[in-house]
Formats: C-alpha cells, structure tokens, sequence
C-alpha cells in the first residue's frame, strides 16, 4: 500500500518482504531416503536398459514361475488352446488329402446306402470328421485323453498314427511344464516368511554397560524354521579415501542373539541385538543423527528351511534412521502359564523408555563416568506389600 502511494519504493519492498521469509522456507524440505529393501522385504530396485533379453528365455521355467498370476493364467490357456488349434488343423489337413471330408459329404448326402459302402470299401484316416470343428473336438480328445468314443485313429494312414504319436508327447510336456509352475508359483518360499515378523521399530539402549541396536523377531506358525540363520547390514553411502562414491555400500554386522552366534531357535519371539563397538558402522551414530534426513538403512535378513515342505525361504525388512528409537527397550511378551509358556503378541513391538546416555557409542568408550550419571532402574520395579492379619478371635481362660 505505501509504495503504490510513493511514500517507500517497490523495491525496497519487494527486498524487505524476501528477508520476512524463513529461511528454511525458500528450500525444498529433502525427501526421505529412499529405502533399498522395504518393511515387507521387497527390493526397491529397478532394473532398466536390460540389451541382453534373450538370456531370460534361456530359463523358460524360471521366467514363467516369476511371471504375475495374470500373466501365467494367460500364458497358461493360450498354450493349451495353440496346441489344440495346431493339431486340430494338421487332423483336418490329414482327412482333407485323404478325402475323408468328400466322402463325409457323400454319405450325408447318401443316407443309409452310404453308410453301407463306407463299411464296405472307403476307410478314412480318422472316423467322423466332417470339418475344422470335428478335427477340433479330435485334437482335444486325443491330447486330454477324453476318449468319447466318437472318433478314432485308423490304420489306414501311418501320417495319423505319427501325429498321434507326437501330440501325445507334446501334451504330456505342455502338463509337466505348466503344472509345474502352477505348483512351484503355489509352494514360493515367500509364502512362508509371510508369518515371520518383525517389530515395526528397532532401539537403541543400553545392555551390560554398553549401547546396543536392537530388533525382534517372531514366527506365527507352530511349524519351526530350520537352521534359521540371521544377519544385518547397514546399507549407506560412502566415498572411499581415492574420492570413488558408493551410493550403496553394504557393511556386515556382527549380531549377538540368546544362543549365541548367527543360528537361532525360533519357537518364541527372541531379542536380537548389535554391540555397538568400535568395529561397527553405528559407532558415531547419536539420537542426533536418527531423524529422516540421515543416510542410513539398516537390512534384516532371516534365512531358515521350512519344516513341512524342505524349501529353503528367507524374510527381509529394514530399519531407517527414523525407525530406529533411541533410549527405549522391547516389553517381555513370554509369560508362563499353566505350566506352558505363552506369547502375547499384541505387545509385539511395544517399547518403554529406559535411561540411555545421548552421546555415541565412541564418546561413552572414552568417559565411561557417563554412565554413572545415569540413574539406573532397578532390576524390579514391583514393591511386595506386607500385610498384618488381625485375629478374628481371643482366647481367654474360663472362669473356674
């Protein structure tokens, strides 16, 4: 309003109202990471200018079982109906030199006196085929092994007993391939892992004086996983000391579990957990540094052979910078009860916060007197009342 009346110049109001603006506020807010394996472990990868193509149909049946569930129904009729309608057309072309389609003609044109000189002197290659769509019905007959009885190979023509031959074995390949994928895409390993889970967050806390990462995992089925194996990565970008930029660097973790190593006995939800050393990529991380912004995917990976079927299957999930809690700990969910353990899993992936220093696992390696300073929570927090029971009656001596 001023500078349309001339009192302050545009200007130097256009300039003051730039310097009213936040400066946050002139910049994009950053995004966050994209993930590289998500929750329900599925790969955030695309893979594009693929020149090589041919390669994947050198593996027919590989292809086929990674196909959708659309793409392997069509692909699965189409098939059948192709090779239905090929050996349909050779049936018809077999009669149609032979002229079994011309004397087909006659005798329905005929009557009665046809059908007694086909039974005393033409023999066709195939009996009742009269056009495309009996050769048709035929071809589907002989490759299913229907057997109507309506139609039948002579031995008049050995080219009809060839076709026969070969449509018989091309049928029982087009079964074994398909009903195989249709099988294997049924038994997927992936089926599996869909009942092994894993907490929504991980934390970070202290155990035995020391910081470590933490997750749970579970199985929701009775039947067990064998030799089922864990691992963790943490998955950042990196610029080695030549200034060569890895945008996904994979690093191993050491893990630490209740039975000690990578192997693990899965029948109740256990607490896995990472030391978080000297040695580890976690090291320099602070509650500062776990926000969106930060650079940072820690990858879950459960391996194990399913019980019932002996197929080896694998469950994946991962962790970013904002899904990791610092200074909370998992609530016990294993309880006994009636002489048998049970799991409440709707405390699955509930958290309590405990006293955790805000510094990084370096900076509380070199002033261990942080510790200190922390106010520890007793081992047992339940304080056992103590009750005094009052007599209900007196005992007095009788008067003599």
């Amino acid at each position: 309003m001023l500078s349309r009346k001339g009192i302050i110049p545009e200007e130097y109001v256009l300039t003051r109202l730039a310097e009213d603006v936040p400066e946050h506020s002139r910049y994009r807010a950053r995004e966050r990471r994209a993930r590289f394996v998500g929750k329900n472990g599925t790969c955030n990868v695309a893979h594009k200018n693929i020149r090589e193509q041919g390669r994947f149909l050198q593996d027919v049946f590989t292809t086929l079982v990674d196909l959708k569930w659309p793409h392997t129904l069509i692909i699965f009729t189409m098939t059948f109906l192709c090779s239905w309608l090929l050996f349909g057309m050779t049936w018809w072309l077999i009669a149609f030199a032979h002229g079994d389609l011309d004397h087909s003609t006659q005798l329905q044109a005929g009557g009665s006196r046809g059908a007694g000189e086909e039974a005393g002197g033409f023999v066709p290659c195939v009996t009742s085929i009269h056009s495309f769509t009996s050769a048709f019905l035929f071809s589907i007959e002989v490759q299913v092994t229907i057997g109507f009885g309506g139609r039948m190979v002579t031995e008049e023509c050995p080219a009809a007993i060839l076709v026969l031959i070969v449509q018989n074995i091309v049928g029982l390949v087009i079964n074994a391939i398909m009903l195989g994928c249709i099988f294997m895409k049924t038994a997927q390993a992936h089926r599996r892992a869909e009942t092994l889970i894993f907490s929504k967050h991980a934390v970070i806390a202290l155990r035995e004086g020391r910081l470590c990462f933490m997750l749970r995992v579970g199985d929701l089925r009775k039947s067990m996983i064998i030799s089922a194996t864990i691992r963790m990565q943490v998955v950042k970008k990196t610029t080695s000391q030549e200034g060569e930029v890895v945008p996904l660097n994979q690093i191993d973790i050491q893990m630490e579990n209740p039975v000690g190593g990578s192997n693990i006995f899965l029948v109740s939800p256990l607490l896995i957990y990472h030391v978080i050393d000297k040695n580890s990529p976690l090291y320099d991380i602070s509650p500062l540094h776990l926000n969106h912004h930060e650079d940072l995917e820690v990858i879950v990976i459960l391996e194990g052979v399913v019980e019932t079927t002996g197929i080896t299957t694998q469950a994946r999930t991962s962790y970013l910078a904002d899904e990791i809690l610092w200074g909370q700990r998992f609530v016990p969910i294993v309880a006994e009860e009636d002489g048998r353990y049970s799991v409440d899993y709707s405390k699955f992936g509930n958290t309590v916060k405990v006293p955790t220093p805000s510094c990084t696992a370096r900076q509380l390696e070199e002033d261990r007197s942080i510790i200190d300073s922390i106010p520890l929570s007793p081992k047992s927090t339940s304080r056992k009342r103590s009750f005094r029971l009052k007599p209900k009656f007196t005992i007095t001596d009788e008067p003599s």
